[in-house]
């Protein structure tokens, strides 16, 4: 490798990851609820990723590289998402479910997920040309005194928290762990170009994905027993 491509080597790290999982957020969410979603220009280095009140989501992913991606819900969050979504998709109002801890609402934060990291997944493979899977989003409500820590079996974590706003200023939260990596540009390529993203959404529309099942009671205790619990 000649000195001069040292020089102009473009490396691609954990801040630049997090943005385009961040961008993804936002990316779904605006079309799914019609309504502007936003992250602050701030990001928090943690020291590990928790999930707490008042819903908890979170995805592992594996492959190209390895992590964990947690979604913390504000009630009010939850439930003006939850809203927003299904009256756009045109359900009368007085369909939806008026309180957070309904399953309901847990399956369709579940759902979005999905799509926000499927949305992510897609961009890693264009853009860093690698492959990583995710497995099926898990959903806790969770009360005020439960935190979880998620076990990911990295070697050199790096942990993120970004802030996001409702379009009416709710907040919640994106937490990120992964392995610390860089990639680094060996040649120029052109990023595959993407669908266009209200076509994908038509598209998911028509041949809705089987939303995530609320965990029946044997695999929610697995589930809480694989969080340590």
């Amino acid at each position: 490798m000649s000195h001069n491509h040292k020089e102009n080597a473009v490396v691609y790290g954990t801040e630049d990851i997090l943005v385009s999982l961040c961008n993804s957020v936002t990316d779904v969410l605006n079309v799914a609820t019609q309504s502007q979603v936003r992250y602050s220009g701030m990001v928090q280095r943690i020291t590990k990723t928790c999930l707490k009140p008042d819903i908890g989501c979170f995805v592992l992913f594996d492959g190209g590289f390895t992590g964990l991606v947690v979604i913390n819900f504000s009630a009010p969050a939850a439930m003006e998402l939850y809203e927003r979504y299904l009256l756009s998709m045109g359900m009368a109002r007085d369909e939806l479910a008026t309180s957070h801890t309904a399953d309901e609402v847990s399956n369709v934060m579940g759902e979005l997920m999905n799509q926000i990291v499927g949305n992510f997944t897609g961009k890693v493979g264009r853009e860093l040309q690698t492959h990583i899977t995710q497995n099926q989003p898990k959903m806790l409500v969770l009360n005020k005194q439960v935190m979880l820590s998620v076990d990911t079996n990295l070697d050199k974590p790096e942990a993120r928290r970004v802030t996001f706003y409702t379009a009416s200023n709710n907040i919640f939260y994106l937490e990120l762990a992964i392995d610390r990596t860089e990639f680094i540009k060996l040649y120029d390529f052109e990023a595959e170009t993407l669908a266009d993203p209200d076509e994908l959404i038509a598209q998911a529309a028509v041949a809705p994905s089987a939303p995530a099942a609320p965990a029946a009671s044997s695999e929610h205790d697995d589930l809480l027993k694989s969080l340590g619990m």
